[in-house]
């Protein structure tokens, strides 16, 4: 991975699950709905002014979203926050920067 670059995708883990799960009230207040799977699939990072995360997660009925979200350096005490998303997404889309 180049400096400031995005990571190979891995698969979720329970800490990217924990920050999904964080996020979901601000995601179905932009989409003006409510998900009843929020399931975090794969991940990639990119190192910020703390760490943006770009995680695609499976929201039900054959549908996922891609989800970017930052995560202030620990020292801020801030929360994670949902920066952008993108729908109609599919399994196979790849993660990418948006």
């Amino acid at each position: 991975m180049m400096p400031g670059g995005l990571s190979d995708a891995k698969p979720a883990t329970p800490e990217i699950q924990e920050i999904v799960d964080e996020i979901k009230p601000m995601f179905e207040d932009k989409i003006n709905g409510k998900c009843e799977t929020f399931e975090a699939v794969t991940y990639k990072t990119q190192v910020v002014a703390g760490t943006m995360y770009y995680v695609k997660v499976f929201i039900g009925n054959d549908r996922y979203a891609h989800l970017k979200i930052i995560k202030p350096l620990p020292h801020t005490n801030e929360s994670p926050k949902l920066l952008d998303f993108q729908t109609d997404k599919t399994k196979d889309d790849e993660l990418t920067s948006f």
